[in-house]
Protein backbone atom coordinates (compact mmCIF):
# COMPACT_ATOMS: atom_id res chain seq x y z
CA UNK A 1 0.00 0.00 0.00
CA UNK A 2 1.67 3.92 -0.55
CA UNK A 3 0.47 6.23 1.52
CA UNK A 4 1.35 9.73 0.06
CA UNK A 5 1.87 12.31 3.20
CA UNK A 6 2.12 15.74 1.53
CA UNK A 7 5.90 15.58 0.57
CA UNK A 8 6.82 11.68 2.15
CA UNK A 9 5.62 8.88 -0.13
CA UNK A 10 5.18 5.25 2.76
CA UNK A 11 5.08 2.04 1.04
CA UNK A 12 3.85 -1.39 3.06
CA UNK A 13 3.96 -2.97 -0.23
CA UNK A 14 7.62 -3.09 -1.65
CA UNK A 15 6.31 -3.70 -5.28
CA UNK A 16 5.14 -0.30 -4.69
CA UNK A 17 8.08 0.77 -4.82
CA UNK A 18 8.95 2.01 -8.33
CA UNK A 19 9.99 4.54 -10.78
CA UNK A 20 12.23 6.36 -7.54
CA UNK A 21 15.19 7.89 -9.79
CA UNK A 22 18.99 7.21 -8.22
CA UNK A 23 17.65 5.96 -4.68
CA UNK A 24 19.82 7.37 -2.02
CA UNK A 25 19.50 4.31 0.58
CA UNK A 26 19.94 4.07 4.40
CA UNK A 27 18.61 1.62 6.64
CA UNK A 28 17.35 1.12 10.43
CA UNK A 29 14.72 1.21 13.07
CA UNK A 30 14.69 5.14 13.06
CA UNK A 31 13.17 4.92 16.71
CA UNK A 32 12.46 8.68 17.82
CA UNK A 33 13.54 10.22 14.82
CA UNK A 34 16.44 12.09 17.04
CA UNK A 35 19.27 14.25 16.30
CA UNK A 36 21.52 11.59 15.52
CA UNK A 37 19.17 10.27 12.82
CA UNK A 38 18.45 13.90 11.72
CA UNK A 39 22.27 14.32 10.68
CA UNK A 40 21.90 11.01 8.48
CA UNK A 41 18.71 12.05 6.62
CA UNK A 42 21.04 15.82 6.18
CA UNK A 43 24.11 13.46 4.54
CA UNK A 44 21.04 11.77 2.54
CA UNK A 45 19.77 14.72 1.26
CA UNK A 46 23.67 16.09 0.61
CA UNK A 47 23.93 13.20 -1.45
CA UNK A 48 20.57 12.50 -3.45
CA UNK A 49 21.31 16.94 -4.77
CA UNK A 50 24.74 15.94 -6.15
CA UNK A 51 23.59 12.70 -8.07
CA UNK A 52 20.22 14.72 -8.57
CA UNK A 53 18.93 11.38 -6.54
CA UNK A 54 15.75 11.03 -3.93
CA UNK A 55 16.47 9.93 -0.11
CA UNK A 56 14.89 6.23 0.46
CA UNK A 57 14.49 4.89 4.01
CA UNK A 58 14.26 0.87 4.76
CA UNK A 59 12.84 0.41 7.81
CA UNK A 60 11.03 -2.26 9.79
CA UNK A 61 7.71 -3.24 11.06
CA UNK A 62 7.46 -4.99 13.45
CA UNK A 63 10.52 -4.12 15.33
CA UNK A 64 12.68 -7.02 14.96
CA UNK A 65 12.68 -7.74 18.79
CA UNK A 66 8.53 -8.15 19.02
CA UNK A 67 9.16 -10.88 16.09
CA UNK A 68 12.59 -12.77 17.63
CA UNK A 69 11.39 -12.28 21.35
CA UNK A 70 7.57 -12.39 21.29
CA UNK A 71 7.84 -12.92 25.35
CA UNK A 72 9.87 -9.91 25.79
CA UNK A 73 8.11 -7.26 27.79
CA UNK A 74 10.72 -4.96 28.34
CA UNK A 75 10.64 -3.60 24.81
CA UNK A 76 9.69 -0.07 24.90
CA UNK A 77 9.69 2.06 22.23
CA UNK A 78 9.88 6.18 21.48
CA UNK A 79 7.54 6.20 18.43
CA UNK A 80 5.09 4.89 17.60
CA UNK A 81 4.63 4.28 13.62
CA UNK A 82 2.55 7.21 12.98
CA UNK A 83 4.70 9.49 15.36
CA UNK A 84 7.88 7.93 13.19
CA UNK A 85 5.85 8.53 9.86
CA UNK A 86 5.33 12.28 10.76
CA UNK A 87 8.60 13.17 12.05
CA UNK A 88 10.28 11.66 8.92
CA UNK A 89 8.24 13.81 6.91
CA UNK A 90 9.31 17.05 8.98
CA UNK A 91 13.11 15.83 8.64
CA UNK A 92 12.32 16.36 4.77
CA UNK A 93 12.74 12.42 3.37
CA UNK A 94 11.26 11.70 0.51
CA UNK A 95 10.21 8.02 0.14
CA UNK A 96 10.27 5.58 3.83
CA UNK A 97 9.54 2.01 3.01
CA UNK A 98 8.31 -0.17 5.76
CA UNK A 99 8.96 -3.81 5.38
CA UNK A 100 7.43 -6.33 7.21
CA UNK A 101 9.60 -8.31 9.09
CA UNK A 102 9.26 -11.92 10.52
CA UNK A 103 11.53 -15.19 11.10
CA UNK A 104 12.09 -15.97 7.35
CA UNK A 105 13.14 -12.43 6.88
CA UNK A 106 15.57 -12.36 9.55
CA UNK A 107 16.93 -15.76 8.26
CA UNK A 108 18.30 -14.09 4.98
CA UNK A 109 22.15 -14.14 5.06
CA UNK A 110 24.10 -10.77 4.49
CA UNK A 111 24.45 -11.42 0.80
CA UNK A 112 20.97 -12.03 0.19
CA UNK A 113 19.40 -9.11 1.99
CA UNK A 114 21.67 -6.69 -0.14
CA UNK A 115 21.25 -8.56 -3.47
CA UNK A 116 17.31 -9.51 -3.36
CA UNK A 117 16.19 -6.58 -1.20
CA UNK A 118 18.52 -3.66 -2.00
CA UNK A 119 19.63 -4.14 -5.19
CA UNK A 120 16.81 -6.16 -7.13
CA UNK A 121 13.77 -4.46 -5.28
CA UNK A 122 15.20 -1.04 -4.40
CA UNK A 123 17.45 -0.41 -6.88
CA UNK A 124 19.87 1.32 -4.52
CA UNK A 125 22.50 3.35 -6.06
CA UNK A 126 23.81 4.78 -3.25
CA UNK A 127 24.21 3.15 0.74
CA UNK A 128 24.52 5.76 3.12
CA UNK A 129 24.66 3.87 6.88
CA UNK A 130 26.51 4.86 10.21
CA UNK A 131 29.55 3.53 11.41
CA UNK A 132 29.32 -0.12 12.81
CA UNK A 133 26.83 -0.77 10.61
CA UNK A 134 25.71 -5.01 11.25
CA UNK A 135 23.00 -6.06 9.14
CA UNK A 136 22.26 -9.86 8.08
CA UNK A 137 21.27 -13.48 9.48
CA UNK A 138 23.17 -13.27 12.69
CA UNK A 139 23.96 -9.34 12.21
CA UNK A 140 26.94 -11.34 10.10
CA UNK A 141 27.22 -8.35 7.55
CA UNK A 142 29.57 -5.32 8.34
CA UNK A 143 31.22 -2.73 6.62
CA UNK A 144 33.77 -4.68 4.93
CA UNK A 145 31.45 -6.84 3.33
CA UNK A 146 29.58 -4.24 2.22
CA UNK A 147 32.57 -2.76 0.12
CA UNK A 148 33.02 -5.77 -1.46
CA UNK A 149 28.56 -6.02 -2.59
CA UNK A 150 29.03 -2.01 -3.83
CA UNK A 151 31.11 -3.19 -6.00
CA UNK A 152 30.19 -6.25 -7.16
CA UNK A 153 26.46 -4.92 -7.31
CA UNK A 154 27.94 -1.46 -8.72
CA UNK A 155 26.23 0.91 -5.79
CA UNK A 156 28.06 3.57 -4.07
CA UNK A 157 28.83 3.24 -0.42
CA UNK A 158 29.39 5.94 2.62
CA UNK A 159 29.62 5.60 6.05
CA UNK A 160 29.57 8.31 8.04
CA UNK A 161 32.33 8.61 10.31
CA UNK A 162 32.15 7.14 13.79
CA UNK A 163 33.23 11.12 15.43
CA UNK A 164 30.59 12.85 13.55
CA UNK A 165 27.86 10.77 15.35
CA UNK A 166 30.33 10.42 18.78
CA UNK A 167 30.06 14.19 18.70
CA UNK A 168 26.52 14.35 18.87
CA UNK A 169 26.61 11.52 21.55
CA UNK A 170 23.02 10.57 20.74
CA UNK A 171 21.42 6.86 20.99
CA UNK A 172 17.82 6.05 21.17
CA UNK A 173 19.06 3.77 24.65
CA UNK A 174 20.09 7.07 25.76
CA UNK A 175 16.95 8.67 25.39
CA UNK A 176 15.27 5.74 26.49
CA UNK A 177 17.37 5.69 29.76
CA UNK A 178 16.82 9.44 30.55
CA UNK A 179 13.28 8.75 30.04
CA UNK A 180 12.93 6.18 32.06
CA UNK A 181 14.42 8.23 35.06
CA UNK A 182 12.03 11.22 34.37
CA UNK A 183 14.96 13.54 32.70
CA UNK A 184 12.20 14.86 30.15
CA UNK A 185 14.39 18.14 29.70
CA UNK A 186 17.66 15.64 28.20
CA UNK A 187 15.52 13.54 26.13
CA UNK A 188 13.94 16.34 24.20
CA UNK A 189 17.43 17.81 23.77
CA UNK A 190 18.48 14.74 21.91
CA UNK A 191 15.09 14.24 20.16
CA UNK A 192 15.32 17.60 18.79
CA UNK A 193 11.89 17.89 19.83
CA UNK A 194 9.70 17.79 22.82
CA UNK A 195 9.21 14.11 23.61
CA UNK A 196 5.37 13.12 22.88
CA UNK A 197 2.41 10.24 24.07
CA UNK A 198 -0.93 10.15 23.31
CA UNK A 199 -3.83 8.31 24.06
CA UNK A 200 -7.92 8.38 24.60
CA UNK A 201 -9.76 10.17 27.19
CA UNK A 202 -11.08 7.33 29.98
CA UNK A 203 -13.29 7.83 33.00
CA UNK A 204 -11.32 7.78 36.48
CA UNK A 205 -12.69 7.93 40.06
CA UNK A 206 -13.46 12.41 39.16
CA UNK A 207 -11.37 12.20 42.61
CA UNK A 208 -9.15 15.63 41.28
CA UNK A 209 -12.56 17.07 40.31
CA UNK A 210 -13.84 17.18 44.33
CA UNK A 211 -10.26 19.40 45.23
CA UNK A 212 -10.31 21.93 41.93
CA UNK A 213 -8.11 19.92 40.12
CA UNK A 214 -9.79 18.05 37.46
CA UNK A 215 -8.18 15.20 35.40
CA UNK A 216 -8.29 13.68 32.30
CA UNK A 217 -6.73 10.10 32.43
CA UNK A 218 -5.23 8.88 29.61
CA UNK A 219 -4.64 5.46 27.82
CA UNK A 220 -2.32 4.59 25.96
CA UNK A 221 -3.05 2.26 23.06
CA UNK A 222 0.07 1.00 21.96
CA UNK A 223 1.54 -1.60 24.55
CA UNK A 224 4.97 -0.63 22.99
CA UNK A 225 5.13 2.91 23.63
CA UNK A 226 7.99 4.55 26.32
CA UNK A 227 5.79 6.16 28.92
CA UNK A 228 8.41 8.55 31.22
CA UNK A 229 8.98 7.34 34.82
CA UNK A 230 6.50 8.24 38.01
CA UNK A 231 6.27 11.77 38.90
CA UNK A 232 4.89 15.47 38.24
CA UNK A 233 5.51 17.02 34.87
CA UNK A 234 4.88 20.41 32.86
CA UNK A 235 3.13 19.62 29.87
CA UNK A 236 1.56 20.47 26.69
CA UNK A 237 -1.61 19.40 25.95
CA UNK A 238 -3.28 19.08 22.62
CA UNK A 239 -6.77 18.65 22.50
CA UNK A 240 -9.21 19.19 19.29
CA UNK A 241 -6.22 20.35 17.81
CA UNK A 242 -5.58 23.38 20.04
CA UNK A 243 -2.47 23.22 22.91
CA UNK A 244 -3.13 24.44 26.51
CA UNK A 245 -0.85 24.36 29.10
CA UNK A 246 -1.10 21.81 31.87
CA UNK A 247 0.63 19.60 34.64
CA UNK A 248 0.46 15.65 34.66
CA UNK A 249 1.30 13.01 37.12
CA UNK A 250 2.34 9.51 36.41
CA UNK A 251 1.94 7.19 39.09
CA UNK A 252 -0.59 5.20 41.94
CA UNK A 253 -2.25 8.30 43.29
CA UNK A 254 -1.09 6.97 47.32
CA UNK A 255 -2.66 9.97 48.88
CA UNK A 256 -6.02 8.69 47.73
CA UNK A 257 -6.19 5.17 48.43
CA UNK A 258 -3.84 4.30 45.60
CA UNK A 259 -3.88 1.88 42.73
CA UNK A 260 -1.97 -1.30 41.49
CA UNK A 261 -1.05 -0.33 38.28
CA UNK A 262 0.25 3.12 37.36
CA UNK A 263 -1.85 6.30 35.93
CA UNK A 264 -1.50 9.04 33.51
CA UNK A 265 -3.33 11.98 34.08
CA UNK A 266 -3.31 15.37 33.36
CA UNK A 267 -4.67 18.92 34.56
CA UNK A 268 -5.59 21.02 31.91
CA UNK A 269 -5.30 24.97 32.60
CA UNK A 270 -8.35 27.20 31.95
CA UNK A 271 -9.95 24.17 30.46
CA UNK A 272 -13.42 22.87 31.30
CA UNK A 273 -14.97 20.71 28.18
CA UNK A 274 -16.08 17.04 28.05
CA UNK A 275 -13.10 15.29 26.60
CA UNK A 276 -14.07 12.10 27.32
CA UNK A 277 -13.34 9.46 24.58
CA UNK A 278 -11.11 12.07 22.72
CA UNK A 279 -7.46 11.39 20.83
CA UNK A 280 -4.92 13.49 22.72
CA UNK A 281 -1.33 14.69 22.58
CA UNK A 282 0.97 15.32 25.60
CA UNK A 283 4.49 16.84 25.60
CA UNK A 284 6.31 16.43 27.93
CA UNK A 285 8.19 19.97 29.01
CA UNK A 286 10.24 19.57 32.51
CA UNK A 287 9.98 17.18 35.32
CA UNK A 288 8.71 19.02 38.46
CA UNK A 289 8.77 16.51 41.11
CA UNK A 290 8.59 13.09 42.48
CA UNK A 291 5.55 11.57 43.19
CA UNK A 292 4.67 11.49 46.89
CA UNK A 293 2.12 10.27 49.49
CA UNK A 294 0.55 13.26 51.45
CA UNK A 295 -0.84 13.08 54.89
CA UNK A 296 -4.17 14.48 54.04
CA UNK A 297 -5.98 15.29 50.83
CA UNK A 298 -5.46 19.00 51.79
CA UNK A 299 -1.20 19.24 51.78
CA UNK A 300 -1.82 17.03 48.61
CA UNK A 301 -3.92 20.14 47.27
CA UNK A 302 -1.54 22.46 48.46
CA UNK A 303 1.33 20.82 46.78
CA UNK A 304 -0.96 20.83 43.48
CA UNK A 305 -1.27 24.85 43.64
CA UNK A 306 2.71 25.04 43.95
CA UNK A 307 3.03 22.32 41.17
CA UNK A 308 0.74 24.91 38.88
CA UNK A 309 3.23 27.54 39.60
CA UNK A 310 6.55 25.51 38.89
CA UNK A 311 4.69 24.93 35.59
CA UNK A 312 3.53 28.22 34.32
CA UNK A 313 7.00 29.12 34.90
CA UNK A 314 8.31 26.06 33.12
CA UNK A 315 6.42 27.80 29.87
Amino acid sequence: MLIDNLGLKVYTDISEFQGVKNPVLTTGTFDGVHYGHQKIIDRLQSVASKSHGETVLLTFHPHPRMVLFPDDEGLKLLSTREEKIKRLEEAGLDHLIIYPFSRKFSRLSATEYVRDLLVNKIGVKTLVIGYDHQFGRNREGNFQQLEELAEVYDFALEEIPAQELDDVKISSTKIRKALFEGDVRTASKYLGHQYKVSGIVVKGRQIGREIGFPTANISVQDRYKLIPGNGVYAVLVKVNKQRHQGMLNIGFRPTVGGLLKPTMEVNIFDFNEDIYGNFIGIEFVKRLRDEIKFDSVDELKRQLELDKIQALNAF
